[in-house]
Parts: C-alpha cells; structure tokens; sequence
C-alpha cells in the first residue's frame, strides 16, 4: 500500500485503500483493523477518523461491494458495522451517503435480504443513520421506503423482535421529515400507529420489548410535530389511548421513559391555550427619558398579587391576551467573526477627550497621590518622573447633557441619625402569617432549637484559607447599638407595622411588648423586653457584615418602581451558608397522581411578592395542594420570564405542596438536571438557622400547553412557555416561608455590605473609595469601588504606586443572575482581608469595582434587563446615556483609564449560567476563532499574545467549582454588543471575560455531584483575586509559602503552548449558551433521546433463522 502524499498518516493510507478497493480479502482485512482502532478508543477516534475522510471512504466501499452478486455478506455485515459506528456521529452522513450514490445501493441490498433477518436488521440501522439528516430522509421517503417499513412493523410478537425494532426505529427518523409526515398521515397511518402501540403494550405483559414501545411512541412524537398530525392524533382519539396506556404503567421503573415519551406526546397535542392573564406585558411600566412613545401602561386596579391563591373555576373566561412579538431567531445569531479588521482589537474613543475628563473624580487615587509627589519634587526632593496625562483640575465647568449633573456623583454619604428616609416607613414582612389564628406551636429559641441535617448532606469542615476579621466592624456597630437601644419601642414599631409572631399575633403594635411579642420568648430566663437584645445579639454573631438596622436605613433611598413598603425577612435579617453542602438531586421519573379539587372550606396558601427583587404576578390554586404560579415580565417588557421570589404562608407541616411556574422561557434549565430552588423559613431563622438551604423533590421543567399566540398573528413563529414544577413539604404549620430562583442578593443588601464592610478596615493600611458612578433611570446610585494599598510617603513608593495597573470587575447587568453577587462579596472581602495573598494584590494593582450594573432591574425584580426593557449587556457599543447609564458611565471609565495611559490589565464581568454546571470564562482570541470557523485565512502570519489563557490556568488548578474545558475564546457577531468583546476590541484588554458561575454544581472536582452555595460562590470571588497574583511575576516568589494547598499554581514556570484544541468544538458562545447535555423533552432545536447510540454487540448480532416475511 502506498500513498499519494508522502506527508500522508498511516488512517489516511488506510482510507485511501480501502476507498479504492475491490477485492474482497483486501477490504475485509481493512475493515478489521479499522474496526480495532475504533474498538479499543473513544469517541474522539471516531471524530479523527471523520475528519480524515473515514465516512466517505466507507461509503465508496459499500457503493463497491454492493455491486458484487451475490451479495457477499461477510465482508458486507463488518462495513455495515462501522457505517453504523462511525454515522452516528457524523451529522453530515446521510447527505454524502445522497452524493456518493450509496443510499440506492442500500435499498437494493436491503430488497435483496428481505427473507433474512440477520441482514435486514443491519440495512434498516444503515437506513436509520442516513434518515438523521431531513433532506435525505425525505429523498428515502420518495422512494417508497416508508411503504416497506409499515408492512415489516407487525402486532404484538415473539419473533424477530430486533428487526421490527429497526424497522421502527428507522420509521422513526424518517417521519422527522414533514415531506414524510404528510404522506404517513395521507394515508392514516397514525391510527395504524397507536392501534400497534396499544396492542404491544397490552400483550407484552413482561415488558420484555419496552424499546419496541418506545420506538412507536417516537414515531407518534415526530408524526405530530405538524399541525396536522396534532389534528389528526386528537381525531384518532390518541390522548384517551396515551392516558390509558401511562396509567396503566402505575410506578414502575422501567416503564417511567415510555410515561414520559407519552406525556411529552400529550403536552405537544393538548390544544394550546394563552395565559389567564389581561395581558402578557409586566404589570409594570416606566416612562423613559426623551421617549415621546412612552406611557404606562394601563393596568387593572387591584394589584398584582394575589395574596390568597385563586380558584380555577373563579377566572374571567374572556381574557384579552396580547404580547409583543418575540425576536425573530438569526440565522447568523451563532456565526463566528471572520473578518479580521473586526476581529483585531482596535482600541478607540466612542467621546471626546474632552468629555473623559469628568472622569477624574473616579480617580482620586491618581490625582490626589501624584499632586502630593509633585509638591514634593518642587521643594528640592529626587526628582521621579511625573506623567503628564495627570493635571491638576481647574475650576468646575458646565457639564454636557452627557455628563453627570452634580447631584449625580457624590462620595460616600455620612449615615444619617435619622433611620426614616424622606419616602416614608418600610415594614418588615416578618411573622408566619397574615392569619390572627392561634393555632400552632410556640416559638422557643433555646438549645433544644438543633439544626436538622439530612444524611445526603456534606458537612463542610471550617476553612483554614482566608479569612475576614469583623472584629472592627462589631466594634463599629457598638455605636449603632447604643443608637438602637436608646430609641423608643414605639418608633422602631414604625418599621414593623406588619410583623407576626409564629402564633399570628401583632408583634409590634403593642408598644409595651417592644419588638417582638410576650409569646415569643429566648428561654425562661429572659424578660420579655430582652428579646431583641438577645436576638440582635445572635444574628451578629452569625451574620458579619450585615446589620438589619443598616439595611433598614438603605432599603429607605432604594427607589422601585412600585415604591415598595415592605421589607423582606430573609433580607432584612440576612443569611449564613449552612455547615452542609447539598446535593444535586436526580431526575424526576414519576407521574403525578390526581388530585381533588378543595372544598370551599379549606384555607389556601398565601403568596406576596411585594418586596425588593419580588417577583410573582398571580398564584391559582387547582387542586388542593397545588398551585399554578404566574412571574411576571421585566419592566417594560412582554419576555423575560423566569427570575421568582415571593413569600408563602399559612401552610400545614408535613404536607406535600405542588407549585408549577407556568410561563418560564428558557427552552432547558439546570432543574432537569439535579438543581433545586431555595427557601428561608422565618420560624428556622430564629432558632438561629438564617440559611437559604437548596428544597423541594419530584422538580422537571418541561414545554407547557400555554404560548404567546399573539406573536403568530405578527409574522413570529407562536412561542410556548415552559413549566417549572416541585413539590415541597413545609416543616413547621404557620410558617411564613420565601422562595426564590437562586440565593437573593438584594440592592439594599449590597450597600449595606459596602458601608459595614469600609467601616471594619484600618484605612491607614487600606485603600477603600465608595464613590457613585452614576445615577440610573430608577434614581438609583450605581456605586463604584477602589481598593488599593495606600502608598508610602517616599517617592520611590508614590512611584511604585503609579506603576500600578488596574483591574476592572463589574457584576449583576443581568438581574436575576444572584449568583454573579455573591462571586462579588467574595472578592470584595478577600481584597481587604488581611490575607498575605490580598496584601500582595493591593500592593501590586488598583481595583475598580462596579458589583451592580443594573440596580434598577435587581430592585424590580427583573430577570434579564433594565427599567428601559432592554439587556445592557447588548448595549456596550453604542450605549446611550439617558436610557442605559450605568454602562455609558462604565465604559467612560475604561476609557478615561485608557486616555490616561492606564489601560486596565483585566477586565472581568461576572455572570451567572443557568444552562451549565461548574464556573467557567468566556474571553476572545483572534486566531482559536478562526480555527473554529475553519478560515481560510492563514493564522501562522497572525500574532497573538496568549495571555488571555492564564487566569482560567491558574483558576483550574486553585479553585475546585472551575472548569477550564467549559472555557471558550470565540468571537462572534451577534456578541459584539457585550461587555466581554466591547472592552477587548474597543478598550484593548487582552484579558477581557466574562465568569460565568452555575446555579445548579459541578460534575467535576471536589464538589462534583454538589450544588453550589454561598459560601462556595464567595469561595469563588477569593480564588479569582488569588489567580490574580499569577500575572505579576515580581510578586511571585514573596508568596510561595502561601499557597501550600494549591501546589499545582506554581507549576507555570514556562509560556502556556498556543493549543489550539483549548476552546470547545461548540460554537455557541453566549452568556447562556444551549445546554450540551441531553435534554429528555420535546423542542424543536433539542437532541432527542432517540438519537442515542446505537448497542450495536445487541442490535446487529441476530442468531434467529426464522424468516423475516413483510406483512400483505
């Protein structure tokens, strides 16, 4: 054997032989040792082989010996064999099977061999892998093939089982062609479908053929992906048959996959339906700036919670549904960027220099520290060269309509003596019902009050790594103590106008019972009136950083759209992680067994989502212990359904209740895949378990019956909703319980973190500057943080000190992604630790620190955008100052930084993902971008520093949540708006990310298989500061020793290789990416289950001589 190149691999002399052969001894010895290689690797074999030109070169061998007659069967079974292997896992076979002429070749071999079952089975899954591509599948539907499949599919046997399977399964792939769908349908085989379903099922009593069962329901599901096969299924009286038959199957495990093929068959064929809901639109509405369009919206009087659950049957039958249209999908939307005068980073100014000056004032750092060396080399010190980007600022002068008016940026406000804001009270959503019962127990707080741990939990032995000293910050609130204590019980009652106790009782419209009830009580030896005392006392001690009373003071500026009153008890009291790590659950494979319909007399829960980031527009109550639960859209939008957080009371331990969000968007989430939402009970919380713990079993997310009909009507494609559905059993009777998406991280919550947080440090050693970046539509304050060390009063110090870079950190554009806040409190508390790693950072950069983008949206309870209807993060490129300040502002920032000669060495926005597990960085490479799209442009003449890929190096070996194989370095079109390529293209940051952080765990490392906390997310935020430390090589050596349990960050002594094999092979590059797992539901762009690999050992091996005879 010989090759045409000499460059040539040994794979590519074999292809190359094997194409071109056509003796038989020959091509069976290649198939043997082809079919070695592929035996003894893995997949990626597979793929090599693929990319050398193995499903081609096997294709010309089949095309070759099937012109041989008589067939030759032992050279044909072991090439069907890998045609079979190395198809499936190619998604371009059946088009070069249509190009290369083999698919005609097959049906003839395949008409050749019908007496034989042991050669029909393996021409039917040849058959089947070429049908995975629609165009080919509807060519074999033209040629009559469908016909022969229907008369091999026999009623309930014994007999020749692998075959009919195959026959099915191939039937299966084809009716994924709508071509092949109609013609089924023509001629009524859907009523032939469900008649053999049903007879399979009935008589194959020991389910001993359950993947026949599945193959038909498989065809019944792609036969009913048109409108007309849903009419036709109906007509055919399918959902009577499917229910019947899912019945029947009760709780058996093997039988759960067919129960929820069906379900997924009789989700997509029940008649679609709008939302009950007036309208689709949020119930919210703000009027932009300089937007003549904009009005609010006309919206019902009665607000939109509907604080006691409503009966089905209680509903207007007549219910106007209008929406706005859904983006239409583009085409281009996952197109890598080619062009390289886009590609390149070409760092400019979108203003004026001019206009950058106001800037200055975030840099007080610069200018205050360099006028002070200035004066010193005046006065005869040595002379250190002074940069002459920084001048001294001349007298104020009138700002343009783009800058900020002077109310707008302002430093860190003294806290006032006054908690009353000048908008009016807040209240405290506090007590475990709304309800004046005295029923249920008592609430003791005493020892007897022992934390509940399940046996599936990890407990999280104590960190030794860093950590803060709140000492001063205890030390500080002795002020704000003494402040609380010498107020009057009647005005603290004030902000607690509707606090409950466990029994229902006001709790602070007594003035003589003080903040909490004579009923509630610590322990016998405590007086009533020591209550709070004592308790205030136990949640400092648990809760650093977080003072109700400060939060209190915060929550009166934070401004909202509905000008919210109540505050809400997680929030207000604060959270500690939990001593345990929890889980990731399994898959939900149950059915949900019916239920009656609640008497009149029965009490229903309560829901209210009337508080900071709440977010729940209507609960319905169809049957007794279940609830439909409705989210309401961002503000001045009719999308963005999935972000929920709300208050539940007036419960009954020990009872199961189930709650269905109806009207999600996203087409997979993370709950189908072990992920849980999170609760907060009041009465756990003050026993002294203020934790948000991971809840509720039997959790699927699934395409629902309910869609936005009115986008149909508007030339859009009619877009379904999706279903969250879980069931959870409440501890205590009486509680007052609240769930949300993810852990909540509150506006309010955030500036009472910053204002504790800069009081615990010693600012003789620490540099911490609260400034405010801008003000947003709400009439929010968008704070922006410095750390820094402070420099020495020598001028070799001043200049090491200007030598400094800077690293950007920006957080939360996307409201609802929680966790983004929480990577940001580990990170703010690391850097001002007193942690030798957090020293040598301060010491060798200046941090800018944005932790909330979007406030506005985080204070609405908005999932994805602001109050202007719009995802900032789209906005970078050409952001406008009225409707998307805090990202105009931002990016004047970074490019008053750059102006300066200050270009920040990082830049880093953090996220949150709802689709992948573990953390993990996006970033922008010019050349792995065009390897991924396989230009033609040749990247060997093309320069490219690779430092882009330390941190997520260093981040991989040091932080145990990161995955560096989820890492991903493309640039694509429909991103150039984000924030990651704007500042990298724009800017000129080579390390410019985005840090993505699960919402569900990690299937890797050390907590593979758990879902991610609090404390794992601040975890996080520490680690990433430490992968820091790597760039500044000068700093390296002084912190050795402080490193030992991360050993594998001191082996990067050489330059990381350019491997071009680093990013994945997926193209889809986003802040939330389609899943790459499995989905197991019905969508239309999703991997089936059908499309599982092939068993081919069971499949294809078929010792039966009986004869395979087609049905008259």
């Amino acid at each position: 054997m010989t090759s045409a190149s000499g460059n040539a691999t040994g794979l590519e002399v074999l292809l190359s032989t094997l194409k071109s052969s056509h003796d038989v001894k020959s091509t069976l010895s290649i198939l043997q040792i082809l079919d070695e290689l592929l035996s003894a690797g893995t997949v990626k074999r597979i793929s090599y082989m693929i990319s050398k030109g193995g499903s081609e070169a096997l294709l010309h061998t089949l095309v070759n010996m099937t012109r041989i007659f008589p067939p030759n069967y032992y050279v044909l079974l072991p090439l069907m064999h890998l045609i079979i292997k190395v198809g499936q896992r190619d998604r371009r076979f059946g088009q070069k099977a249509q190009e290369i002429g083999a698919i005609d070749e097959t049906l003839n071999l395949l008409q050749l061999s019908l007496p034989q079952p042991k050669y029909v089975t393996p021409c039917l899954w040849v058959l089947r892998i070429y049908a995975s591509s629609a165009a080919t599948g509807a060519a074999l539907g033209k040629s009559g093939i469908m016909r022969l499949l229907f008369k091999l599919i026999s009623p309930y046997t014994t007999r020749n089982t692998k075959a009919i399977r195959a026959a099915t399964e191939a039937l299966s792939a084809l009716l994924k062609s709508k071509w092949n769908s109609r013609r089924a349908l023509e001629n009524g085989y859907i009523q032939w479908l469900l008649q053999l379903y049903q007879d399979w099922h009935q008589r194959d009593t020991q389910n001993k053929y359950i993947s026949i069962h599945k193959a038909l329901l498989s065809c019944i599901r792609n036969i009913t992906n048109t409108a007309m096969g849903k009419k036709a299924f109906l007509q055919a009286d399918g959902m009577r048959v499917l229910l019947n038959t899912s019945r029947a199957c009760g709780s058996t495990t093997d039988l759960q996959p067919i129960v929820k093929l069906a379900t997924q068959i009789m989700r997509k064929c029940h008649p679609k339906q709008s939302l009950p809901l007036l309208t689709v639109r949020s119930y919210y509405s703000f009027v932009l700036p300089n937007s003549v369009d904009s009005q609010i919206l006309d919206c019902p009087s009665t607000t939109p919670q509907e604080h006691v659950a409503v009966k089905e049957n209680d509903e207007e039958d007549d219910e106007d549904n209008t929406a706005n249209e859904e983006p239409g999908y583009n085409e281009d939307e996952d197109d890598l960027e080619t062009d390289l005068s886009r590609l390149k980073p070409s760092p400019q100014l979108d203003r004026p220099v001019e206009e950058l000056k106001q800037y200055e004032r975030l840099c007080p750092e610069l200018i205050g520290y360099f006028q002070q060396l200035a004066d010193e080399q005046s006065s005869g010190q040595e002379s250190v060269p002074l940069p002459t980007f920084f001048t001294t600022p001349g007298p104020r002068r009138h700002k343009t309509p783009r800058e900020w008016r002077e109310d707008v940026i302002e430093e860190d406000a003294p806290m006032p003596n006054n908690p009353l804001g000048p908008r009016g009270t807040r209240q405290v959503a506090f007590g475990l019902s709304d309800s004046e019962e005295e029923s249920g127990p008592k609430l003791l707080i005493k020892s007897g009050c022992a934390p509940v741990q399940s046996s599936s939990r990890h407990l999280v032995q104590p960190s030794h790594g860093c950590t803060l000293n709140p000492s001063k910050h205890q030390i500080k609130e002795a002020n704000w103590n003494r402040l609380r204590s010498g107020a009057d019980s009647a005005k603290l009652s004030t902000h607690l106008q509707e606090v409950r106790n466990i029994r229902g009782q006001s709790m602070a419209g007594d003035k003589s019972t003080g903040f909490l009830s004579q009923s509630r009580t610590i322990g016998r030896e405590y007086r009533p009136q020591d209550t709070k005392r004592k308790l205030s006392e136990m949640r400092r001690e648990m809760i650093p950083f977080h003072d109700p009373y400060v939060y209190t003071i915060m929550a009166e500026k934070t401004k909202s759209v509905t000008d919210y009153q109540t505050l809400a008890f997680p929030d207000y009291w604060g959270h500690t992680a939990p001593l345990y790590q929890e889980p990731m659950t399994g898959q939900w494979c149950g059915h949900q067994s019916p239920s009656l319909v609640t008497s009149a007399d029965d009490v229903s829960l309560k829901f209210n989502s009337n508080f900071e980031s709440g977010n729940l527009r209507k609960a319905i109550q169809i049957r007794k212990y279940e609830y439909d639960l409705i989210l309401n859209a961002d503000v001045n939008t009719d999308l963005q359904h999935q972000w929920f957080y709300f208050k539940l009371s007036g419960m009954k331990a020990g009872i199961p209740y189930r709650l269905n969000i109806i009207n999600c968007e996203k087409t997979n989430s993370q709950f189908n895949y072990g992920m849980q939402p999170v609760m907060y009970s009041v009465h756990e919380a003050l026993c002294g378990r203020a934790h948000w713990v991971r809840v509720g079993s039997d959790i699927y997310y699934y395409k629902n019956h309910y869609c936005r009909q009115s986008a149909a009507t508007r030339g859009q494609k009619e877009t379904s909703y999706y279903t969250l559905t879980f069931t959870i059993t409440f501890l205590h009777s009486k509680d007052v319980c609240y769930l949300a998406y993810h852990y909540p991280y509150t506006y309010s919550t955030l500036m009472t973190h910053l204002h504790l947080l800069k009081e615990s440090l010693n600012s003789d050693q620490i540099y911490f500057r609260h400034q405010i970046l801008c003000s947003t539509l709400g009439g929010n304050k968008c704070p922006v943080i410095t750390v820094t060390a402070n420099p020495g009063s020598q001028p070799e110090e001043l200049h090491q000190f200007w030598n400094r870079q800077y690293v950007v950190l920006t957080a939360r554009v996307h409201p609802g992604e929680s966790n983004a806040s929480w990577v940001m409190k580990g990170t703010l508390e690391f850097l001002v630790s007193d942690d030798a790693i957090a020293r040598s950072l301060r010491d060798s950069y200046i941090f800018k620190i944005i932790p909330m983008l979007n406030p506005d949206g985080v204070i609405n309870g908005c999932h994805r955008c602001s109050l202007s209807g719009e995802d900032l993060n789209r906005q970078w490129s050409e952001p406008n100052p009225d409707l998307h300040p805090t990202i105009y502002h931002t990016k004047g920032l970074l490019s008053y930084l750059r102006s300066i000669g200050k270009t920040p060495l990082v830049y880093c926005d953090y996220h949150g993902h709802s689709r992948k597990k573990n953390v993990f960085m996006y970033g922008c490479s010019l050349k792995e971008t065009l390897w991924q799209a396989r230009s033609s442009i040749d990247t060997a003449t093309l320069k490219e520093d690779i430092g882009y890929r330390t941190i997520p190096k260093v981040l991989d070996k040091i932080s145990p949540a990161f995955a560096i194989n989820h890492c991903c370095f493309l640039v694509q079109k429909s991103r150039e708006a984000t924030a990651r390529v704007v500042v990298w293209r724009e800017i000129g940051v080579l390390r410019s990310y985005t840090m993505e952080s699960t919402y569900c765990g990690c299937d890797q490392g050390k907590y593979k298989g758990l879902q991610l906390g609090t404390r794992e997310l601040e975890e996080m935020g520490a680690k990433f500061c430490a992968g820091l430390l790597k760039l500044k090589k000068d700093e390296w050596s002084c912190s050795n020793q402080l490193i030992t349990e991360d050993d594998g960050l001191l082996d990067f002594d050489n330059e990381l290789q350019n491997d071009r094999h680093m990013s994945h092979s997926d193209a889809f590059v986003d802040d939330e990416p389609p899943c790459p797992e499995e989905i197991d539901y019905y969508t239309d762009n999703c991997t089936e289950e059908d499309d599982d690999p092939i068993d081919l050992a069971t499949e294809l091996n078929v010792s039966s001589d009986d004869e395979l005879e087609p049905r008259k």
